[in-house]
C-alpha cells in the first residue's frame, strides 16, 4: 500500500520544522505532506488557532471558528488519491484528529498523535463510533506541563471505546517527541501500511 503521510506542526511551528521528522518516519513508498498552519502566531511561526488560555480550558467560539478554518485549509490541501495517515504534534495533533470529522475520514487508515489532545472530545467520540475501526498511535510525556497526561488519556479512551487498535507510548519527558521511542513508532507505521 502507498499513500500520503500528513504531519502537522504545533503552535509556533512550521512545515519547514516538521518536515525532517515527517521524512524520518514516513513509510517507505509514501509521500510526505506538511503545511504551514493558516494563522501567524504573535511569538513567531504559525498556529492552527491563536489563544492564550490554558489547554485545560474548553475552546471558546472564536477558537473553534479558527480550528474549523484550519481543518478546512488542511482538507483543501489533501491529495485526492490513496490512503492517508494523519498526525501531528500538539495543536497539529488536535487538527489531525478533527480530520476524522470531514470527508477525508474515508481515506484515513491511521492517526498519529504526539503530545496532544482532542479539541472536541464528545463530537470526536460520536464520529469514531460511526467510522470503521482503524489504527491510532499516541505518544505523550509524563511531565508534559502544556498538555497534561490526563488529557492524552482522555482522547485515547475515545478511540478504545470506538474499537480502534490503539498503541500508547508514554515517556518520562515533557511536551516533546521522544526519539527514544522511535522503534515503537516505526513498528506502528509499518503495521499500519501492510
Amino acid at each position: 500500500m502507498t499513500g500520503h503521510f500528513v504531519m502537522l506542526h504545533g503552535m509556533t511551528g512550521s512545515a519547514e520544522k516538521m518536515r525532517p521528522l515527517a521524512e524520518k518516519f514516513c513509510p517507505q513508498g509514501w509521500e510526505v505532506l506538511v503545511l504551514d498552519a493558516p494563522f501567524t502566531h504573535p511569538r513567531g511561526g504559525f498556529a492552527w488557532w491563536v489563544r492564550d488560555a490554558p489547554t485545560t480550558e474548553y475552546l471558546d467560539n472564536e477558537t473553534i471558528s479558527q480550528l474549523q478554518s484550519s481543518v478546512d485549509f488542511v482538507v483543501d490541501n489533501l491529495p485526492a488519491d490513496g490512503p492517508l495517515i494523519v498526525g501531528g504534534f500538539s495543536q497539529g495533533g488536535a487538527v489531525a484528529q478533527e480530520l476524522l470529522l470531514t470527508e477525508a475520514a474515508e481515506s484515513i487508515v491511521g492517526v498519529l498523535v504526539l503530545g496532544s489532545k482532542a479539541a472536541r472530545p464528545l463530537i470526536l467520540l460520536e464520529k469514531l463510533c460511526e467510522l470503521p475501526s482503524q489504527r491510532m498511535f499516541s505518544m505523550h510525556g509524563e511531565r508534559d506541563a502544556i498538555v497534561p497526561m490526563e488529557q492524552a488519556d482522555e482522547y485515547v479512551r475515545l478511540y478504545e471505546e470506538a474499537g480502534w487498535d490503539v498503541t500508547r507510548v508514554r515517556h518520562q519527558k515533557g511536551h516533546m517527541v521522544d526519539l527514544n521511542s522511535e522503534d515503537e513508532l516505526h513498528n506502528w507505521l509499518r503495521e499500519t501500511v501492510e
